[in-house]
């Protein structure tokens, strides 16, 4: 660690208002750029292992370009290209390899379709020819190269389409795709948002053929949402959202030959009905496709492989769980057709090896501990490597395991959050590592020892920007509810006194499997609090019930009552903290985003005796007006559990409001839609409750672009203030603070 660093985080340690530290945190700081962490953007490791890649712009020519650098030296040898030697375009902001590496995808214009999708202009850059291609002069979908290069499939307006890079020929593989009807190789709203992936098409190892999934959206109900835009009349935005019980896409599993231009369905050789198809990955054996099939409460899941040539089909996986089970995109085939795979069968998530056949052959972890990512296994050395919380739940370290189990090690060494990016050959890790008093350093380390071999990043300038700020630390802790140990938080204003009372305004999610207790640096957020306390607020969060990393049986205790044992555990964890003789039990705020929403309404709801005020941003209030997929994970579907449902949603619990409430909710928003809040509003209305409310128009989930964010934050500190403050209390606070600066 260096000596600038150590002084930063010295800083930024104190407690005390320190000469050095004078400076207010300004909303304008937080959302003008001034707490921006320096990265390394796109990193790819190069297929000879020794070598590495990075997107770097130019502020004064604003050009970009790929630049290689050496792991050994962390010198840069070499710049593939720089847009600024390409007339036919002005840049680009992101970049693919093939492959073999012979060339490059470049990504120069791009608009979001939701959340993960993108319509966007792509070229590719023949890395010895120096030649540049456009792919289309349309607005495309998830291009993907063959694996020998020669190809990219595409997809455009729901069909599939593959270009010839040699010939320049295009061929349309499928011609049945409609908007809001049919889609090919491209996922669904709901697939999307839930599942976490847009490309629903893979190639086959020999670069013959291609799998994909097909959408038949013609039986889902149909959305509308208003977009304001600056015209004298409004549009609509208009698309398939199936919401909590009504039908889904229909999905199918097709197969294209490129050699003969013949399309087929596949089958599996079991019946489904209302079903979710959730992944699909070739093996490494070009005939053999590996499917994943989900039922529709998604706690039945069967990975498939499935022969092409001879048609037969062959479940190798078949997990059952009495909740649900979580999809991910750790299944890795090694080059017997052997393959990893990750489950919480035991009670954590944990790393399985089996047979090609599905036989198992071992846990390769195992412990009251959860695997959090699986980066991969080198086969020379038979050693896999994986990031897991086992040096604490709110930690994450880098370890190293055989794949039979033994000779574990710790690679990361410094406590906090750590996560890895290995040379192609396992020899190197670029590991990232924050906590929440050291932003982010990227420094490359030796895979066998995990030892530090040299700084790339270390974001000391940031540090010591952040040591200028009057700051407090973050204490993290546990506070028992209902039995439970629960990781805490806790930001206590800098000039903190025991002997003094304080407002204590709290934040949380809650969502199944979330963490928002975790030793990491700061974000946006993190600034925003350290602002709240500078005013004299203490700002905590707690994780209960129902949160992840704890195990299967914590998260999942919520099961079809989504907000029962969640609201439970704020509301004991307020009066349990307002018990501390330094917090003001009468001054007791909440507040969440999206599912953290629908617990703060919920929490001002039922526990109107313990909160005094709460915000609620985007938020669900009733499960009936949201998807499928996640909905019915956790609660099954209203036809089945209306109790379920309407017990926990807050809609249903406006007349024990008592205290101050503030909504807030985008117009634009496709994912938790403004229905929520408008049917929450009526609901208030008609019970005679007073509140206050903001509609940012056409802005998403995410309530963000120019000033939104500043003016939103604005409204919720000013919020605070007003209903939560003590307006001569904190003046006194402002005061006495001055003064200690100016001493």
């Amino acid at each position: 660690m260096k000596f600038t660093r150590l002084i930063a985080v010295i800083g930024f340690f104190a407690t005390t208002v320190l000469v050095a530290q004078n400076k207010q945190i300004s909303l304008e700081d937080i959302w003008n750029g001034t707490f921006r962490t320096e990265g390394m953007q796109a990193l790819h490791s190069m297929n000879n292992g020794k070598q590495y890649s990075v997107l770097n712009f130019s502020r004064s020519d604003r050009s970009a370009s790929i630049d290689i650098y050496d792991y050994k030296t962390l010198e840069k040898v070499n710049t593939i290209l720089n847009s600024s030697d390409l007339s036919e375009i002005q840049g680009f902001f992101n970049y693919s390899f093939s492959k073999d590496e012979s060339k490059v995808l470049l990504t120069t214009n791009s608009k979001p379709v939701f959340r993960r999708s993108t319509l966007g202009e792509y070229y590719i850059y023949d890395i010895a020819s120096k030649k540049l291609t456009k792919l289309s002069d349309d607005l495309v979908q998830e291009p993907t190269f063959s694996p020998d290069a020669s190809k990219v499939a595409y997809g455009y307006q729901n069909n599939l389409y593959v270009k010839d890079l040699n010939s320049g020929a295009v061929t349309q593989m499928t011609s049945d795709g409609e908007k809001n009807r049919i889609i090919n190789g491209i996922t669904d709203w709901v697939y999307e948002e839930e599942f976490s992936f847009v490309r629903a098409f893979d190639w086959n190892a020999s670069g013959d053929k291609i799998a994909f999934i097909r959408f038949d959206e013609s039986e889902v109900p149909q959305f509308s949402m208003d977009v304001f835009g600056t015209d004298l009349y409004q549009t609509q935005q208009v698309f398939k959202y199936p919401k909590a019980g009504e039908a889904n896409s229909k999905v199918s599993l097709h197969l294209y030959d490129l050699n003969s231009g013949n399309l087929e369905e596949l089958k599996v050789n079991k019946t489904y009905n209302d079903f979710y198809i959730p992944r699909l990955q070739w093996t490494n054996e070009a005939n053999v496709l590996s499917v994943q099939y989900m039922n529709r409460h998604q706690n039945e899941l069967d990975l498939w492989m499935i022969d092409v040539d001879a048609n037969s089909s062959k479940v190798v996986i078949a997990e059952k769980d009495n909740a649900y089970i979580d999809v991910t995109f750790n299944l890795t085939f090694l080059k017997d057709n052997s393959f990893i795979w990750t489950s919480e069968k035991d009670g954590f998530n944990h790393i399985y090896h089996h047979t090609k056949d599905g036989s198992l052959i071992s846990q390769v972890t195992q412990g009251d501990w959860e695997v959090t990512n699986y980066y991969g296994l080198d086969e020379k050395t038979n050693t896999i490597f994986y990031q897991s919380v086992e040096n604490g739940s709110i930690n994450r370290d880098v370890y190293s395991v055989k794949l039979n189990g033994k000779n574990k090690k710790r690679l990361s060494k410094t406590e906090g959050t750590n996560s890895a990016a290995f040379s192609a050959d396992f020899t190197y890790f670029i590991n990232t590592h924050s906590s929440a008093t050291s932003p982010q350093e990227y420094t490359l380390n030796d895979s066998k020892s995990g030892s530090v071999i040299k700084s790339i990043i270390d974001n000391d300038k940031l540090a010591n920007k952040v040591a200028g700020y009057v700051t407090s630390k973050k204490e993290f802790s546990t506070i028992n509810i209902n039995g439970n140990d629960l990781n805490m938080w806790m930001i206590k204003p800098a000039n903190f006194d025991p002997n003094k009372e304080y407002p204590l305004f709290m934040y949380q999610y809650s969502g199944p499997g979330s963490q928002q207790v975790a030793n990491r640096w700061n974000a946006a957020n993190d600034y925003w609090y350290q602002h709240l306390a500078q005013q004299g607020y203490i700002v905590a969060c707690v994780d209960g019930r129902g949160t992840g990393l704890k195990g299967a049986a914590f998260k999942k205790v919520t099961q079809n009552e989504l907000g029962k044992y969640e609201v439970e555990d704020q509301i004991a964890a307020a009066k349990k903290l307002g018990e501390r003789s330094y917090i003001d039990a009468e001054r007791i705020g909440i507040w969440g985003w999206s599912f953290g929403g629908f617990m703060s309404s919920n929490a001002l709801f039922k526990g109107n005796d313990v909160f005094k005020m709460a915000i609620a941003v985007a938020p669900v209030t009733s499960w009936r007006f949201y998807d499928t997929i996640y909905t019915e994970r956790y609660m099954t579907t209203p036809q089945e559990n209306a109790s379920g449902y309407d017990e926990n949603s807050p809609i249903n619990h406006v007349d024990k409001l008592k205290g101050d409430f503030l909504l807030i909710h985008g117009s634009g928003d496709d994912n938790v839609h403004l229905q929520n809040t408008m049917r929450m509003v009526e609901a208030l209305v008609q019970a005679n409750k007073q509140f206050d409310w903001m509609i940012y128009p056409d802005k998403n989930h995410g309530i963000f672009g120019g000033n939104t964010r500043l003016h939103l934050y604005s409204k919720m500190t000013n919020f605070i203030n007003e209903k939560l403050g003590d307006k001569r209390e904190n003046d006194e606070m402002k005061k006495e603070m001055q003064s200690k600066i100016k001493g």
